[in-house]
């Protein structure tokens, strides 16, 4: 059992939701990644979602955007990421780690090549954001072969037979996607979401995890009140920007902000597994 499936098999049976946090790895510098991603985990992370820094980051908006210009100012590469995640798993072996970025310097480095070396890193899985299904054959293939869990998105606007297709690939988990738009806008419609997460779960037996448009403990809850999964990104971006010239402040704020939405998911999710309400 891969770590990503160890851990939502484990969140399943306390009937608790995952919470993934996000942040640009090299935001606002190198030496920050680290220590970020362990306050992360210590303010209730289950599973990290690590950005590699991209020049034209499309799904994302300004906020991401801005963090991966910081990162791409102090030149990080999808090397250096990956001696992020090495330098991580020296004092944490349990918490999966995802990194999420775009398909360019995944085919520079060579697809088995890049699987071997993130797997070494420590790495657990890989979601090209530009990567359709139908052209990610021999990426998934080299992540299968290689122990890598390849993890697709789902729009809202994405029919069920592209879905089936999708999941038919998909490894980990499912990322919805859960407004029309980039990463940071703060629309979410949480009737939508439901409708949809209800019926990807008719079609796969994944764990479904939604990102897009949680920007606070409030949107949080809600969303796992549905969801095996919510994910954070830019509401923790922008804490870190706040904070660019002082690391320790960030972690703070950034630590502040998880605490806040774990604990309003508990008290969402841990009532119904109880049979409370």
């Amino acid at each position: 059992m891969s770590r990503i499936d160890a851990m939502f098999a484990t969140l399943r049976s306390a009937g608790r939701s995952a919470l993934i946090p996000y942040i640009t790895a090299g935001d606002p510098d190198p030496s920050a990644t680290v220590p970020l991603l362990h306050a992360m985990v210590a303010a209730g992370a289950d599973l990290v979602e690590l950005g590699v820094p991209f020049s034209d980051p499309m799904a994302d908006g300004p906020v991401i955007q801005a963090a991966c210009e910081r990162a791409l100012g102090h030149h990080v590469t999808l090397s250096g990421v990956l001696e992020m995640v090495a330098e991580f798993r020296r004092d944490d072996a349990r918490t999966p780690v995802v990194l999420m970025g775009y398909l360019n310097p995944v085919e520079a480095m060579g697809y088995e090549r890049f699987v071997r070396a993130a797997v070494q890193a420590g790495v657990d899985g890989v979601l090209t954001v530009d990567l359709p299904p139908e052209e990610a054959g021999g990426l998934v293939r080299a992540c299968t072969e290689g122990g890598l869990d390849p993890i697709f998105l789902v729009a809202p606007t994405t029919s069920r037979e592209r879905i089936a297709r999708i999941c038919a690939v998909a490894r980990g988990f499912v990322y919805y996607v859960s407004l029309k738009g980039v990463t940071g806008a703060a629309h979410l419609d949480v009737q939508s979401v439901t409708d949809k997460v209800r019926e990807i779960r008719t079609i796969t037996s994944l764990p479904v995890g939604v990102g897009f448009g949680i920007q606070d403990a409030a949107s949080a809850a809600r969303v796992a009140a549905v969801a095996d999964a919510v994910v954070v990104g830019s509401a923790l971006v922008q804490r870190i920007a706040k904070s660019a010239h002082h690391p320790d402040h960030a972690a703070r704020e950034v630590a502040l902000l998880l605490g806040t939405m774990r604990a309003a998911m508990d008290a969402e999710r841990l009532p119904v597994a109880a049979g409370k309400s």
